[in-house]
């Protein structure tokens, strides 16, 4: 830990020499303006707690991806392995359903499934994230957090860029952008897209193949943006995503503690080992501004295939000699969202809204082989069905001149429906098992049917209260319950549908704030506390097969500051950080008793520091470090616990802009930090990113 704080000091001093600021000037920060309350405010008026990363910020520091989105936020993280899980404030992603804390907003679309979860950023003027629940504001209701997606607007002018970057182990990333009128000021259209490939750094000594953690992720959008009238606008949009990871980021260890990523480098397995991933989405949103009124209607479809082929021990065990884990699924979702905003006598403000989902998620086949008897694979198959209804609002009243309360509620209704067949197939002889292996079939006969259906149904209220202390501070508090979904999951051995199900978990959320704009400086810092109930767990079946089930009790508290500070017209720091305490209260899986013990998954503490200069000739460098501190994973399998080490880096890009061009050196883990991002299983470790050296170019026009 000292030594990791050691490097942040190092690092802060050494940004400070290179960005050697000329004369001090006066810098006046522009007003923050955000559309969290799905209206256009002051961040300062808003009573909750939101981060702001506008186009500049995410252009600077090289941002490429919602997980680079995510090391901006204090106490939120990601991690990898079969697809991107996300942790917040001690809340979890599902490993096999579609739930998820945080829900992605791109210009009022939802995305929420793990493999869907990495949105392209080239058309982006800001991202919002709005902490706490959003269940009263946004029509997909979030337990968690909102990254809300805010789209750049065409004009009547042609506009684009065109970038590139190249750097170590034959990264590749190309972006670009165009927008324009067909039709000035009526009819406009824009296309973009981001194509990224990264060789990787493991050796399959097995195959004798190099690279073989290879990756290529390409996105491909495009939007026609209609305008009749001053009144009306509507907009269509499609998306269309591939992305293809081999193997993962590390290798599987009998003791993880022994685990290296100089070992890492070389692995040994049997089986072509991926994960495929193809998306198409539309959406179709119509704004009418009446009088003292917005409409909205946001209408969205999504289809996602995603399939998994992975070698079943993670190395060559003859034992499991060329036997496999595989998953194939496909999901459709189809969204309908009403809205109503406006303000009354120019200064109550309120919201109100309906919303609709249908989703149908086909698994299978989906299992995996093993050997029993001969060899054999589990495989589970099953349709799955979800609908949801929900009416949603929020009002806001302004009183005593410096005061605002703020009054919102929900209620949603959830019903979930499966059929699930499980198989025990054999390999060889084409023969199907029952449940003991006593009795063979010639013809598919399942050894486990599974029929189920449950509805649940919530109201979640929200109060908030704020002050405005004068004209740059506003402090505030609130009072709001969250809920992520119950459902059943896909994988069963025995038991009933009712017996394979999982409860809603619900939290309430306290918080108390503090903001403040100045001329050069802005500031956010608040205290939170979340009481959880029946927290989703995922249990580990073994052999890589997870279930998800409920734990009774746990809390999460903490604290969050952000900030930025313009030392000068040319010099600018900026920085969060999130400390925060999550445990277990009442959770016995039968194996182990976890009551007081960390919530897994859940960094101790999160921060990043930003240090930039601005030269006006065209010169610019910046440093951004980001530190995390210990994580604790579980097996709940068995009575089997780690944590990870505390782990700081840094990244360095020097540039020079001229004319319409900006090319630029950078150099991401400067000090080549060795660290782990996720333990899966007890014994799958993902390492992160090497030291990366690379350069870029930009055009824009």
């Amino acid at each position: 830990m000292y030594k990791t704080f050691t490097k942040f000091t190092i690092m802060s001093l050494i940004a400070s020499q290179i960005c050697l600021a000329n004369e001090s000037r006066t810098t006046t920060l522009e007003e923050i303006t955000v559309s969290a309350n799905k209206m256009e405010e002051n961040i300062q008026d808003v009573p909750q707690s939101i981060s702001v990363i506008d186009e500049y910020t995410i252009e600077e520091k090289g941002i490429k991806n919602i997980r680079d989105i995510i090391k901006e936020i204090p106490n939120m993280n990601t991690s990898s392995l079969d697809g991107t899980y996300v942790n917040f404030r001690g809340l979890n992603s599902s490993t096999f359903t579609n739930n998820n804390p945080v829900v992605i907003y791109i210009d009022g679309i939802p995305q929420t499934d793990r493999f869907g979860f990495d949105a392209s950023l080239a058309n982006v003027e800001r991202v919002e994230v709005l902490r706490g629940p959003q269940g009263t504001l946004y029509g997909k209701d979030a337990i968690g957090a909102v990254i809300n997606i805010i789209t750049k607007e065409p004009s009547n002018k042609f506009s684009g860029n065109i970038a590139t970057e190249y750097g170590s182990e034959n990264t590749i990333f190309t972006a670009f952008n165009l927008n324009g009128p067909i039709v000035n000021n009526k009819l406009f259209a824009g296309i973009n897209g981001q194509l990224q490939q990264d060789d990787g750094w493991i050796t399959n000594d097995y195959s004798n193949e190099k690279d073989v953690n290879s990756e290529k992720d390409n996105k491909l959008g495009a939007y026609l943006l209609y305008k009749p009238t001053d009144n009306l606008k509507t907009k269509f949009t499609i998306s269309k995503d591939y992305s293809k990871k081999n193997w993962f980021d590390g290798k599987a260890y009998q003791d993880p503690s022994t685990a290296s990523r100089d070992d890492a480098k070389n692995v040994s397995y049997d089986v072509p080992t991926y994960t495929k991933i193809d998306s198409l989405a539309q959406s179709f949103l119509l704004n009418y501004q009446f009088d003292n009124i917005a409409f909205d209607s946001i209408t969205t479809h999504k289809k996602l295939d995603s399939l998994s082929h992975i070698d079943q021990d993670f190395g060559d065990d003859p034992n499991y000699n060329s036997l496999v884990m595989f998953g194939d699924t496909t999901s459709k979702t189809w969204t309908q969202e009403f809205r109503f905003s406006g303000k009354v006598n120019n200064d109550i403000k309120y919201l109100s809204g309906l919303y609709l989902e249908k989703e149908k998620i086909d698994k299978g086949p989906f299992g995996e082989q093993f050997p029993a008897i001969e060899n054999t694979e589990a495989n589970f198959v099953s349709k799955n069905d979800s609908n949801t209804g929900a009416i949603f609002g929020q009002i806001m009243v302004p009183f005593l001149d410096d005061f605002e309360l703020t009054l919102g509620g929900r209620y949603q209704k959830i019903k979930k429906k499966i059929d699930m067949n499980a198989y025990y197939k054999g390999l060889n002889s084409n023969q199907y098992y029952n449940d003991d292996f006593s009795n063979t079939y010639s013809t598919a006969t399942p050894f486990l049917e599974q029929n189920g259906e449950k509805t649940w149904d919530v109201f979640l209220p929200k109060i908030a209260l704020s002050y405005k202390i004068n004209d740059n501070l506003t402090t505030y508090t609130s009072v709001s319950k969250g809920y992520m979904p119950g459902g059943f999951n896909y994988i069963a051995f025995s038991g009933t549908a009712e017996q394979n199900s999982f409860e809603p978990e619900t939290s309430m959320n306290y918080e108390i704030g503090l903001k403040g704009t100045f001329d050069r400086a802005t500031f956010g810092a608040s205290i939170f506390y979340m009481d959880i109930k029946d927290i989703h767990i995922y249990k580990n079946l073994g052999g890589g097969m997870y279930v998800t089930s409920n734990a009774k009790k746990a809390h999460s508290q903490g604290i969050e500051f952000e900030g930025k500070y313009f030392l000068t017209d040319n010099l600018e720091i900026g920085g969060s950080v999130g400390l925060i305490k999550a445990e277990y209260d009442d959770f016995d899986n039968g194996i182990t008793v976890y009551d007081g013990k960390k919530i897994e998954k859940t960094p101790s503490t999160t921060a990043n520091l930003s240090i930039a200069y601005i030269h006006p000739n065209g010169f610019y460098g910046r440093v951004d470090s980001y530190y995390q501190g210990t994580q604790i994973f579980y097996d709940q399998s068995s009575d089997w616990n780690g944590e990870t080490e505390d782990f700081f880096t840094t990244n360095l890009k020097i540039g020079y802009r001229f004319s319409d061009f900006d090319t630029y050196f950078y150099v991401k883990n400067l000090t080549d930090e060795k660290y782990i991002t996720n333990i899966e299983q007890a014994h799958n470790v993902v390492f992160g990113d090497s030291r990366k050296i690379g350069v870029g170019l930009k055009y824009s026009f």
